[in-house]
């Protein structure tokens, strides 16, 4: 969600390059709810470090957000590389245990809205007069 959302209000001004410590494939109730707000996740695919490691040469990564405690925990050195945390819980392990659709929804939106809120702020969270 979080890289959508980057694309559509900072793609235009920045590379962005989504990735995780694992590959899980891509949450079908993620790709609703954000296709709800206009943002279309349907051509987007999980893709872990090691598949991004050609943007992470030669300087052409800057800045590395993590948006989970996991990633956050376990991202690996990279020289050079501003990191930053924004955390946000986790969609799928709220309501794992859940059953009414619905309700797992509300989780979603929950969570898609606080992210779009961060996303929208994140030039001024990072400061970016100083990188």
């Amino acid at each position: 969600m979080a890289e959508g959302f980057c694309r559509r209000d900072w793609g235009h001004l920045f590379n962005v390059y989504s990735a995780g410590t694992k590959k899980h494939g891509m949450n079908e109730r993620a790709i609703k709810v954000m296709k709800e707000v206009g943002v279309d996740l349907s051509n987007h695919f999980s893709k872990t470090l090691d598949e991004i490691k050609d943007e992470m040469k030669d300087g052409k990564l800057d800045i590395v957000v993590t948006v989970c405690g996991h990633a956050n925990e376990n991202c690996p050195y990279l020289p050079g590389v501003k990191i930053v945390h924004i955390g946000f819980e986790d969609p799928p392990a709220l309501t794992k245990e859940m059953k009414n659709e619905e309700e797992i929804l509300k989780i979603y939106r929950r969570v898609r809205d606080e992210i779009a809120s961060a996303i929208k702020n994140l030039p001024r969270t990072l400061d970016f007069k100083k990188i």
